[in-house]
């Protein structure tokens, strides 16, 4: 498998950069251009729905595992393709977010009743009535989406933290369970985080195209599937995901509870998370994303794989990693109003031009 799965990898980076250089020549015949307000932290009019690139690599690799499992992997191919569709139709024309969220909610539904619940229940400590537990996991999902498309506001970082995510995980399950090196869903992920560096080799600050809402709705759907898959089948514990994933959860949450305790609406579009105030900090977009690439490293990945070592203290591991990033993003202004200077700065010389 590692000669083929390693073919299929170069061609996933090559069909997303490809992709998303197609359409950033055409974005303005397409309607795909961003452009420069108030919420935005970019200076120029850019092309935007790279993430096409994304979709488009990660499902054409998808099927060389769903030709083998197509009961179980068909809905969830079918599923990222519609959100896909809905995302790059927002991208050119914003669709009211009642409507997302609705579609969402929808599609994550249909995905998690093929799920094995039974399973996954007792893997992730839940002990409810399947409704109830069917219910909970499908709304989950939808904020994780949302939160996921939140998170996507500064050159690489969202492109980045997805790589990161199942290249961490991939590793950590590996080092316990060589096993996994030999199954479809492993080199699926290698696949997915191959189509991200595709598209990240032209989102790299300065970016010359944005991800846009069909490649952030989409990776958010399908990192969440992944986990659940991993979990369910024993690579991963639920602690662990959430560990990997505390550098976003920890920022888009406080954000989202600040806005909320504010009384404002949370799903208007804003510049107030904290990784958009350590780009206004710093002066830059990139210097932004390596901090959050080191947190990843430093401190998330290590973490995780003690909690493989010691299942036992996955939860305590889990309490240490928030317990130290979400004072950090209180720190760095998440959610917090913005000063009348920072509401006037323009991005620095590096950053999206």
């Amino acid at each position: 498998m590692l000669i083929p799965g390693l073919l299929i990898a170069a061609a996933c980076v090559v069909i997303a950069f490809a992709t998303a250089l197609l359409i950033r020549r055409r974005a303005g015949r397409l309607g795909l251009v961003a452009e420069v307000g108030e919420r935005s932290s970019h200076a120029r009019p850019t092309p935007t729905a790279g993430g096409v690139g994304i979709v488009l690599a990660g499902t054409l690799a998808g099927l060389c595992i769903a030709v083998r499992y197509p009961l179980e992997l068909g809905p969830v191919l079918l599923a990222g393709v519609l959100i896909a569709i809905i995302g790059y139709w927002d991208d050119r024309r914003p669709i009211p977010a009642g409507w997302r969220l609705g579609a969402q909610v929808l599609l994550a539904g249909a995905i998690a009743v093929t799920l094995p619940l039974e399973i996954l229940g007792p893997r992730l400590g839940i002990a409810l009535p399947e409704p109830v537990f069917l219910a909970l996991l499908v709304l989950a999902w939808a904020l994780w989406i949302n939160l996921y498309n939140f998170m996507d506001g500064i050159d690489g970082l969202a492109a980045s933290e997805a790589i990161f995510l199942v290249l961490a995980a991939l590793f950590v399950a590996w080092w316990f369970q060589p096993a996994v090196y030999d199954q479809g869903l492993f080199w699926w992920m290698v696949w997915l985080a191959a189509a991200c560096l595709g598209f990240l080799l032209l989102n790299w600050a300065p970016a010359k195209i944005f991800m846009g809402d069909v490649g952030s709705t989409w990776l958010g759907l399908m990192l969440f599937f992944f986990a659940l898959a991993t979990i369910a089948g024993g690579w991963l514990t639920l602690g662990q995901w959430l560990i990997l994933a505390a550098a976003f959860l920890a920022d888009s949450l406080v954000t989202l509870g600040r806005r909320a305790l504010d009384r404002e609406p949370v799903w208007q579009p804003h510049r107030r998370h904290a990784y958009q105030n350590l780009q206004r900090r710093l002066g830059s977009h990139a210097g932004a994303t390596l901090v959050y690439l080191g947190i990843d490293l430093v401190l998330l990945l290590p973490l995780a794989w003690l909690a493989g070592a010691y299942r036992q203290l996955d939860w305590l591991l889990l309490v240490i990693a928030y317990a130290v990033l979400v004072p950090l993003a209180l720190m760095a202004g998440a959610g917090a109003p913005l000063q009348p200077q920072a509401e006037e700065e323009r991005p620095g010389a590096d950053d999206r031009q």
